[in-house]
């Protein structure tokens, strides 16, 4: 076991873990485009894919299943961001159409593991006990 690293840890979620492989996918590529790109689609990709994982620990940080499941929401619109990414490069022809489809396919399949975690913390919060209201 990684030092530091408790059971619990964000870092043990399915999610997360094909997350940080697909960022680190989207760094790969963003390496490949265009040096006119530096200051525009690169730092566009680079920030959605940092925000893709950045937002899937912080909500696993925090103590209410909707907060988490507000921050999962946050780390799909980043990743619809990267698809829409990945579609300028294929307009700009700025890397392998067949690579950047497969690209795309890796993140729709990502998309609904994150909606499954979603589905999932949204059935735990309503399977808690309710607690007994008294009238005084």
């Amino acid at each position: 076991m990684v030092s530091g690293m408790n059971e619990y840890s964000f870092e043990k979620l399915e999610v997360y873990k094909l997350a940080r492989e697909y960022r680190r996918k989207i760094y790969r590529l963003t390496y490949k485009l265009p040096k006119e790109e530096q200051y525009n689609l690169i730092i566009q990709m680079r920030k959605a894919a940092v925000s893709l994982t950045n937002n899937i620990a912080e909500g696993h940080g925090r103590y209410h299943y909707q907060e988490n499941i507000q921050f999962l929401r946050q780390s799909r619109g980043s990743l619809e961001e990267l698809l829409d990414d990945l579609n300028v490069c294929i307009d700009e022809n700025y890397a392998d159409k067949d690579y950047i489809e497969g690209l795309k396919q890796e993140g729709y399949n990502l998309l609904k593991k994150i909606n499954g975690y979603i589905k999932y913390l949204k059935d735990r919060k309503l399977s808690k006990p309710i607690n007994q209201l008294t009238t005084h």
